[in-house]
């Protein structure tokens, strides 16, 4: 299967270069970045430290559709919806890794899901996805007897807060407990806030040095709390977890999916 990267140039482009050139059944057919870039024409496997690949990194603005089979994109918003349409209109499957759209952008992602088989999801590590099961089970448990605070931490240049994968645990934790998120989510507290509510599920972000990612979501009782952690040491399991994905698309013509699909966790969503 040749695989295409977008965001070649970046720390995980590069990974993700890396993981596809380790794995003896996938290739790396294309590699993208911005038009602008001064990396427009490197090789991409020299940016990635594996030495001379024959795959130059070209502009996304002038992508070949026909030198890929699946795409995995892990950039911003904007640049996702250009993949999304080159995809759409060349037939070929999409993983996306990108957070932070909006409704408008979420909705060409469904439309070109009925032509193409995409896989987006907040986060693409095992783990992570292990751990949407494990807190979906805590809440179901333990219901309204504890307060829940999800609680994350990312590298100094991460553009959103808070990040994908602690909305996405909220929006779990919100349907596991039958509450509406948009208006029990409190983002951070400042000043004279008054006692907590029970039905709140609070938000802790914190942005700081080379932290490739961390999530905890805690329940806290009377007399006890548990917490569920995960943390990624490096971006490798990231893309790893693309790569699987990137494998079970191979098995569907068109559709929108998630790592919890991958892991056989859930069914389709649409």
């Amino acid at each position: 299967m040749r695989i295409a990267v977008t965001g070649a140039a970046g720390r995980m482009g590069r990974t993700l270069i890396q993981a596809v050139h380790a794995a003896p059944d996938l290739t790396l057919g294309a590699a993208f970045e911005r038009a602008d870039s001064s990396l427009i024409g490197a090789d991409a496997g020299e940016l990635a430290g594996l030495g001379h690949l024959g795959v130059p990194v070209r502009a996304a603005t002038a992508a070949d559709a026909e030198a890929f089979d699946v795409l995995i994109d892990f950039s911003v918003p904007a640049a996702t919806l250009e993949s999304v349409a080159l995809c759409a209109a060349a037939g070929r499957r999409l993983v996306i890794g990108t957070t932070g759209f909006d409704p408008a952008g979420l909705e060409r992602i469904r439309a070109a899901a009925a032509r193409i088989a995409i896989l987006m999801a907040p986060n693409m590590s095992v783990g992570v996805n292990l751990c949407f099961k494990l807190i979906e089970l805590a809440a179901a448990v333990l219901g309204d007897e504890v307060d829940i605070e999800v609680i994350e931490a990312h590298h100094r240049d991460k553009i959103d807060a808070p990040s994908g994968t602690a909305v996405r645990m909220g929006e779990i934790l919100a349907r596991t407990l039958d509450r509406d998120l948009g208006r029990v989510a409190v983002y951070g507290r400042e000043g004279i806030t008054g006692a907590r509510a029970r039905e709140t599920i609070g938000f802790a972000t914190v942005r700081a040095g080379d932290i490739v990612g961390d999530h905890t979501v805690l329940f806290a009782g009377a007399g006890e709390r548990i917490e569920i952690t995960h943390r990624a040491h490096s971006r490798m399991n990231f893309a790893q977890g693309a790569l699987r994905a990137a494998r079970f698309l191979a098995n569907h013509p068109h559709g929108l999916f998630d790592m919890q699909d991958v892991l056989g966790f859930t069914r389709r969503l649409g």
